[in-house]
């Protein structure tokens, strides 16, 4: 990624099937010069793009990734992101979860991590005779679920009615989660020695997949810099980060989001993208139908920030690669030939024609 990077949620990865949506927000979060929505009383838009400015005080080069959370935040979706240790990925979460002034726990997935240590389990209390609950961490706003591909597919599974009802069911009673309530799952690309890959049905879940690179030289001289100077990754408030949003206006901003709206030709543009990548020869599992309204849904938002009312083609392109590409098995002849599913998107969104 370059310095002058404007932040699109797909630029980590360097395509160059998805030109820049018109009125992009800067990275100083300054929205385009696009037509904006209209909104009674305060605007939440300016604080929901000030966020990225934020953050940014604390991690540097991972400007994508930021824009990526701020979209699946507005389309009320999980994020899995990828990338080697040490790009930062616990400092975005922490970073995001104080600058929206929100809840964060942590959990590091082991091999040996039970369900009950994620939902919460029933305590025996000798005194009253009685069980209580106990939450458990998934109990939060923001939660960070470290190297989930390191846990059991039943723990993993644990995941799964919390992920998509926003509730946990313990003893057969449901118990609703805090709202906003957002998983992040981070997962290593190059160690694959005692890991579980997550199941189509777990991945189907997830709204985006961020991949975060390892920043250019100018980015790491800013990072070591910064350390230089005194900056504590274990102390935010050594940044100089502090709440520029909060739950309210998120909760302003979704009813906004909800407002913005899409032609028929941009709905069959999206349904033409998904449908295509189920007929690939290289590929074994399409995208489904609960990826075409993810598209749909991370497009408005993107659309939203940049100060429009209404989604093009290009906000389609722009985050269809974050979207769908974990959605697509491979056969495994196209995966030893070295075909990946980033390449089907770009191909797709190369062949597939766009609405005028």
């Amino acid at each position: 990624m370059s310095t002058t990077d404007t932040g699109r949620p797909d630029q980590a990865d360097r395509s160059p099937a998805a030109p820049a949506p018109p009125g992009s927000p800067s990275a100083s979060g300054a929205p385009g010069s696009a037509r904006r929505a209209e909104s009674a009383g305060p605007d939440p838009r300016s604080r929901l793009v000030a966020l990225r400015s934020e953050i940014g005080k604390a991690v540097v080069g991972q400007d994508a990734a930021i824009t990526g959370l701020v979209i699946a935040l507005l389309a009320d979706g999980h994020v899995l992101l990828e990338g080697v240790p040490g790009v930062a990925k616990t400092l975005l979460v922490r970073s995001l979860a104080r600058a929206l002034a929100i809840g964060t726990k942590r959990v590091q997935f082991t091999p040996d991590l039970m369900p009950g240590d994620v939902t919460g389990s029933l305590i025996y209390d000798a005194r009253s005779a009685e069980f209580s609950f106990r939450a458990g961490p998934v109990f939060t706003n923001l939660l960070l679920a470290d190297e989930i591909n390191r846990t059991p597919p039943k723990t993993q599974a644990a995941l799964l009615e919390a992920m998509e009802e926003r509730q946990v069911s313990v003893d057969g009673d449901p118990r609703p989660l805090p709202s906003p309530f957002m998983v992040i799952a981070t997962q290593n690309p190059v160690e694959y020695e005692g890991t579980y890959p997550l199941p189509e049905a777990q991945l189907d879940r997830f709204l985006l997949k961020l991949v975060l690179p390892l920043p250019e030289r100018g980015q790491e001289v800013e990072v070591l810099s910064r350390h230089a100077g005194g900056f504590n990754p274990r102390d935010l408030a050594s940044a100089g980060l502090t709440a520029v949003a909060d739950p309210a206006d998120l909760l302003a901003a979704r009813e906004q989001v909800r407002d913005v709206g899409a032609s028929r030709e941009v709905l069959g543009y999206i349904v033409d993208l998904v449908r295509a990548t189920r007929e690939a020869p290289s590929v074994s599992l399409g995208v489904s139908p609960r990826g075409s309204t993810a598209l749909l849904a991370a497009a408005r938002a993107w659309a939203w920030l940049s100060g429009r009312a209404f989604v093009t083609p290009d906000d389609v392109k722009a985050l269809a690669l974050p979207v769908l590409r974990h959605r697509i098995g491979l056969r495994a002849e196209a995966e030893l030939e070295g075909v990946t599913a980033e390449a089907i998107v770009t191909g797709v969104l190369r062949s597939v024609p766009v609405p005028r």
